[in-house]
Parts: C-alpha cells; sequence; structure tokens
C-alpha cells in the first residue's frame, strides 16, 4: 500500500485532533461583525458599525502623518523595548520607564500576566458581565475564573468580589469603565477592596477608556496605588480616544518588577515599528483627544434624551457606548438593525437578553441609529 493510501482513510477512521483539555472550555473571542461582511450578505451600502467602540473621528492626524513619514522604514525591525514610546508614556503619566511595558493591544498585557503568574491552583476573580479575555487568561493556564455578578445598577460588586479572595487567588481584574456596561467603581470602593487583597495577587484595573472617563466626577486616580508599590497593573490603550484600533497598541503601568517579568515572557517585537511611531505621535495629539471626548459626551446627551422619550431603560456611561435594554430579544433587534445598515452589540452574550450596546459615534451615525431603532422596534 502506497503513502497515499494509508493516509485515505474514511471520516470514521480518522482520529481526532488531541488539545490540551483546558483548551476545550476556551471560547474564541466574537469581534463586532465587520461592514463588509454585512454588505457581501446583504447587498447593501451605506453601513455604520457602532458595535466595537471605535473612535468616530478616525486616527490622531499626527499619528497618521507618523505613519507616513515611517513607511518607508518597514523593512526594519521595530525597537524591542519601545523605548521612546515607553519614556513618553512615563513623563506624561509621572513613573518610572521601568513602570511601563507596551503590548500588541491591551488584550496581550492581559495575555501575559496569565502566562507569567498563574500556576496550578492559582485562582482569577473578575465581575460577570465584563471583558472575555480575562477568563481566557484563566482557562489558558488551568486556572479557575470566579465569575462575581455586577450589582443590580450594573456596577462592580467589589464586596462580593473581596467575598471571593483567599489564600489561592493570584490575579483579580477591575474593569473601569466596566465593559459592556460604561460604569466605574469610585476611590473610596477601590480603597475598601485593597484591605481585603492578600500580598500576592495582582489587580489588574484595566483603564480602557480612561481618557473618556478620566474627567469625569467620581472617577478614582489609579496609578497612585502604582506609585505605592502595590501589586497593580493599570492597563490602557490608545485604540479608542487616540483611535488607533486597527494598530494595536495598548500599555500597562506597574511596578517595575512585575514589568520586568512581563518582559521576560512577551514576544520580541510585539509592538510594531509603525505602531510604536502612530502612538508616539497620537500621545501629544491633545487636540485630538479633546474633540474626540467632547464629540462622545455630546452625543451621550442625545441617545439618552432618544431612550428616555422612547421608554427605554439605559446605564449613564463614562465609556464611548451606552448599555440599554431594548426590551425586546437583544438578537432579533441586531438582525432587524443590520438590514437598517447599523451594526451595534447583543447582550446575550453577557448573558443580558434584551440589552444591546451602542457605540457613541458621529452626529451622522447617532442619528441613523436612533432612526432605525425607532423603526423596527414597533415590529418586533
Amino acid at each position: 500500500m502506497s503513502p497515499i493510501d494509508t493516509l485515505s482513510r474514511t471520516e470514521s477512521e480518522k482520529t481526532a485532533v488531541q488539545v490540551a483539555e483546558n483548551i476545550t472550555h476556551l471560547v474564541p473571542y466574537s469581534p463586532g461583525k465587520p461592514v463588509a461582511e454585512v454588505e457581501r450578505e446583504l447587498g447593501i451600502t451605506g453601513i455604520i458599525k457602532l458595535a466595537s467602540n471605535e473612535n468616530s473621528l478616525g486616527p490622531s492626524p499626527k499619528a497618521v502623518e507618523a505613519m507616513h513619514q515611517f513607511a518607508l522604514k518597514m523593512h526594519i525591525y521595530p525597537d524591542a523595548r519601545s523605548f521612546e514610546l515607553s519614556n513618553a508614556l512615563a513623563s506624561a503619566l509621572e513613573v518610572d520607564p521601568a513602570c511601563v511595558v507596551l503590548g500588541n493591544g491591551s488584550d496581550d498585557i492581559i495575555h501575559l500576566l496569565g502566562i507569567t503568574f498563574l500556576e496550578p491552583g492559582d485562582e482569577v476573580i473578575q465581575a460577570h458581565p465584563s471583558f472575555v479575555r480575562y477568563e481566557a487568561a484563566a482557562i489558558l493556564n488551568n486556572a479557575p475564573c470566579h465569575m462575581v455578578p455586577l450589582t443590580s445598577d450594573w456596577i462592580h460588586d467589589l464586596e462580593a468580589m473581596a467575598a471571593k479572595v483567599n489564600a489561592n487567588t493570584r490575579l483579580i481584574f477591575i474593569t473601569n469603565p466596566n465593559n459592556p456596561t460604561g460604569t466605574i467603581v469610585s476611590q473610596e470602593a477601590l480603597d475598601r477592596f485593597f484591605e481585603c487583597v492578600p500580598e500576592r495577587a495582582v489587580v489588574v484595573i484595566d483603564e480602557a477608556y480612561y481618557e473618556y472617563a478620566a474627567n469625569r466626577e467620581g472617577y478614582p486616580e489609579t496609578l497612585r496605588y502604582v506609585r505605592e508599590g502595590r501589586n497593580v497593573v493599570v492597563l490602557r490603550t490608545f485604540s479608542k480616544a487616540y483611535g488607533l484600533a486597527g494598530l494595536r497598541v495598548g500599555y500597562g503601568i506597574m511596578p517595575p518588577d512585575i514589568a520586568n517579568w512581563l518582559n521576560h515572557t512577551r514576544e520580541p517585537f510585539n509592538v510594531n515599528l509603525m505602531a510604536q511611531e502612530a502612538a508616539l505621535a497620537a500621545l501629544s495629539d491633545t487636540e485630538h483627544v479633546d474633540k474626540t471626548v467632547e464629540m462622545n459626551e455630546a452625543g451621550k446627551q442625545m441617545l439618552y434624551r432618544t431612550f428616555e422619550e422612547m421608554g427605554l431603560g439605559y446605564t449613564p456611561t463614562f465609556a464611548n457606548f451606552i448599555w440599554f435594554d431594548s426590551g425586546k430579544n437583544s438578537r432579533a433587534v441586531f438582525q432587524a438593525l443590520l438590514h437598517e445598515g447599523v451594526i451595534i452589540r447583543t447582550g446575550d452574550i453577557f448573558g443580558a437578553p434584551s440589552h444591546l450596546r451602542v457605540t457613541v459615534g458621529t452626529d451622522a451615525e447617532n442619528a441613523k441609529f436612533v432612526n432605525a431603532l425607532k423603526k423596527v422596534l414597533p415590529l418586533l
């Protein structure tokens, strides 16, 4: 029998691919539906995407110019330590450069935290619903992940999370503002929570939407925990307010010893040359960030009024998206809006079957969403 014949087995004879048992529990990340995919499926154009909390103003113009300038240097490997960007961030944040770790998006740093600090017997704590990649970091490293429900008003229940802390707790994730609800925890609540955290545990405060919340009353100052030398990692990103989601640049601020170990485990050149240069330029583009935040505040107020007029419940947000209750099956609302050329995010994936999450866009995008929602809801 020839080698080809030996490989030509029937389907029933084939042996299933063997993978690590923990990987079978991992659910692949489900991103927002791309515009091009909807256009192909439905044969319509003029679609708007308000599903992934992207910046509808686009990228920082300074970042775009920097990319043009460095396009001819793409044949050169990037600085493996992202020296210029790390130092610029450290200066802006008033921390030691040794406290900064760059990642291929802040998701990269979440992944690094898992593989660096989780060992057999360790446990992870997070709120639910919240960002799904925390649980993924736990599953990938065979660690139980305790999912603590949010309060009735969709805020992290830090008292309930504290009750889950034990000697095996290694990583605790707090998303502030929380995704998908847009809510925050206060400085006072965080301070009380830290009284219950053992020294061995690392608390990760994910501030992906920091720029939208930073100047709002009640938003906590978390970098002081890092400056105090606590086992705290504060995550931020250039994907949201800076408009660089497609380049994947995130960063963490943490004590130098934690940063040192993450630099041991991260991939070489994990932040590419164009991303480093664009982020460095965007960091100085305060005008673009200010315009983005201003647009977001105006859009939020318009959408709040609309939801109130329609009798729909919503959660006031500190981010660039709004969590609202359609009173209908969220999947049905999503599909109906797709046919109107509007992509948003269903709440069923977060365990909230009638809720949806909509990104705050430009005036024109917000108006199109509102008109579509008013059209489809009475029909469902």
